[in-house]
């Protein structure tokens, strides 16, 4: 198998985070927080482990600024949820997943409002567009790094810096650049940070968290047993305890500090550098290809390494299942839990987009395999 869907997880791993989840189930599966034992306490100092990874990939002042979730749906409900209340408004964009689009409609029948922006599929977010939508209710903007669909990159620094100048918190969602390229959320002036673990950190699904910049206290999404204060009935206000309750994910957690250990090592322009140079192998090779349409940035252009294309006459689905039971090629079809990216493209109608989505342990074999096969379909050299 030719594994190319990425952006939805990152497969393989590496070994040493296979090692570590083994380690953590068989040598120290202790509760964090909920025992003095040695077992409970090695739980302990491996899930700071990754919480100080964390804090040093993202430029985080402390760990402490580090709540870990079981993804980044739950990270980006917790502090779209936390945040707003009846009568306060948001901008986001008109490219964002659903765990930003739903939660921001569930919120609406509450009394919030949205606004949502111009996208431009090459180049993101207007910022003429997002300082028009300010309202004086302004409370929150929220939007993607990357596009799931498109790879468009949206200009954080700027949105950041619009949004410290006119006093609105900025929440980025960093599900496919955690990982891939470097994030500082000082320099950024990101306020809430979300980020998932088993995609470019390299760890286990069930893992994530959100950056909760320093001074800032959310409304809790659940409340339970944090291992603290536990004489109180109402939740702790000390991070990240408040917003962890429950047992902790410590394999998964042991796991994604071995992931993060891999990136750092590795370098983070080196992991950027690779990604891109096969991301432009995959766009050069498929613009050659006739009746293949390619969406969002061009080679050149800033962009992630997801790309998207459509097939003239052939649905999504048909195309990913030759790719395959063919070609034996992982890839994502569909409309990738993102509708208004898929209005934004024009391509809700069509049953979304076929999704290539390269990895750091690709090869330009791998792209080339991906290029050719396409080039099969398309000249009907083989039958569905």
């Amino acid at each position: 198998m030719i594994y190319l869907d990425n952006a939805a997880t990152s497969w393989p791993k590496p070994e040493s985070v296979y090692q570590a989840v083994d380690k953590a189930l068989r040598e120290f599966g202790g509760s964090y927080g909920r025992g003095s034992h040695s077992m409970a306490l090695a739980a302990g100092e491996s899930i700071f482990e990754a919480r100080m990874l964390c804090a040093k990939l993202f430029h985080a002042p402390s760990p402490e600024n580090i709540c870990f979730a079981s993804n980044t749906t739950e990270a980006l409900n917790l502090a779209i949820k936390g945040v707003l209340h009846p009568g306060d408004h948001v901008i986001t964009g008109c490219m964002e997943h659903n765990s930003v689009s739903r939660p921001l409609k569930k919120l609406e029948k509450v009394g919030m409002q949205t606004t949502k922006v111009v996208t431009s599929p090459e180049s993101g977010i207007d910022l003429d567009a997002l300082e028009k939508a300010i309202q004086k209710n302004t409370k929150l903007v929220v939007c993607n790094h990357i596009s799931n669909v498109a790879g468009t990159i949206n200009p954080i620094k700027e949105i950041g810096g619009l949004c410290r100048e006119k006093g609105i918190l900025f929440l980025l969602d960093a599900a496919q650049s955690a990982g891939m390229m470097k994030i500082d959320v000082i320099e950024n002036n990101i306020d809430l940070l979300a980020f998932p673990g088993h995609k470019g950190l390299l760890g286990p699904q069930g893992t994530g968290g959100l950056y909760i910049r320093e001074g800032l206290i959310l409304d809790t999404l659940k409340e339970g047993g944090t291992g603290t204060q536990s004489e109180r009935y109402d939740q702790p206000e000390t991070k990240p305890e408040r917003y962890e309750s429950g047992t902790m994910n410590l394999p998964g957690l042991a796991g994604l500090a071995a992931g993060l250990k891999h990136i750092l090592s590795e370098g983070l322009d080196n992991i950027e550098k690779r990604e891109l140079e096969l991301t432009n192998h995959l766009i050069n090779g498929l613009e050659k290809i006739g009746g293949v349409k390619i969406y969002g940035p061009k080679v050149g252009i800033p962009r992630g390494n997801v790309v998207s294309i459509s097939l003239e006459s052939m649905q999504p689905s048909e195309v990913s299942m030759i790719l395959d039971q063919v070609f034996h090629i992982a890839v994502r079809s569909g409309l990738h839990c993102a509708r208004d990216a898929h209005d934004t493209l024009g391509t809700m109608n069509q049953g979304g987009l076929v999704r290539v989505s390269p990895g750091y342990f690709n090869t330009e074999q791998d792209a080339e395999a991906f290029i050719k096969a396409i080039e099969s379909i398309t000249q009907g050299e083989v039958i569905s």
